[in-house]
């Protein structure tokens, strides 16, 4: 079964764009019936509401700001949806970089082979931007942690989210071409049944409203960089306005005079 998560977009201003922008929208997957569990019983109840909290406090127009912001130009979105995710997590209480064993030898020394990105009380969350080929170890990881086992745990979960890109993410936000999406761990759920006992709930970032990422060349070599193209608005004048700078510019501009934003319709 899944359900989309919903946000209100932001009215524009007379002046141009809105700074709060349109929320990032993701839709679920329930192994387990995992999207009945987690909403619905009490130890997974508030941990699930606090992940869909961490998830819908972050804007579009905060990832573009996050994206832009960044010393080092990346060709996607994935680093700086990260570090979102992260800050509204830890803002919650929940753990970080959570290992699976208390045993040294598969905590540190292992270089983050067992460990987690957020676990707390019942659940860990892993946010899974990586190769395809790294699906199946990331449906078993927090599998392991709601699991007994002959190492010595450091966490005791019952359950898993797993937060990923859909598709169409992929291909608006700079995702390079053999990421593992939404839809690829929605298919490994099915062969993978009898090795994942434990309920996970598969979550897929739908692509930007207001924005994409094209990469562009950076002049060295073959390396390239994202380049964000924003939506242009219309004001309530009914003029068009950049979504950047707020300055009415003509509707046919492929770019804003005024800030150089490269825009779309």
């Amino acid at each position: 079964m899944a359900e989309t998560g919903f946000a209100l977009s932001a009215q524009p201003s007379s002046q141009g764009a809105s700074r709060d922008g349109s929320k990032m929208k993701y839709r679920i997957h329930g192994h387990r019936h995992a999207d009945f569990l987690f909403p619905e019983l009490p130890e997974y109840k508030q941990l699930w509401a606090e992940i869909r909290e961490s998830l819908d406090a972050i804007t579009e127009q905060m990832i573009i700001d996050e994206f832009e912001g960044e010393a080092r130009k990346a060709k996607s979105i994935s680093q700086a949806i990260n570090r979102l995710i992260k800050r509204e997590m830890v803002t919650r209480g929940w753990n970080e970089e959570s290992y699976i064993f208390a045993d040294a030898a598969y905590g540190r020394m292992a270089k983050g082979t067992w460990r987690l990105d957020f676990a707390k009380g019942e659940l860990s969350v892993e946010v899974a931007f990586n190769h395809r080929s790294d699906i199946s170890w990331n449906l078993i990881k927090p599998t392991l942690a709601s699991e007994l086992n002959h190492v010595t745990k450091a966490i005791q979960t019952s359950g898993g989210v797993i937060v990923t890109a859909t598709q169409a993410m992929k291909a608006a936000g700079g995702f390079d071409s053999a990421i593992g999406t939404f839809e690829d761990y929605v298919q490994y759920l099915k062969p993978m049944a009898g090795m994942l006992p434990a309920p996970l709930l598969i979550v897929g970032l739908e692509a930007p409203e207001t924005f994409s990422v094209t990469q562009l060349p950076t002049g060295v070599g073959n390396n390239k960089m994202g380049a964000v193209n924003q939506r242009i608005i219309a004001t309530l004048d009914g003029l068009m306005a950049c979504p950047k700078c707020g300055s009415v510019i003509d509707d046919e501009a492929d770019a804003c005079p005024f800030c150089s934003r490269r825009l779309i319709r």
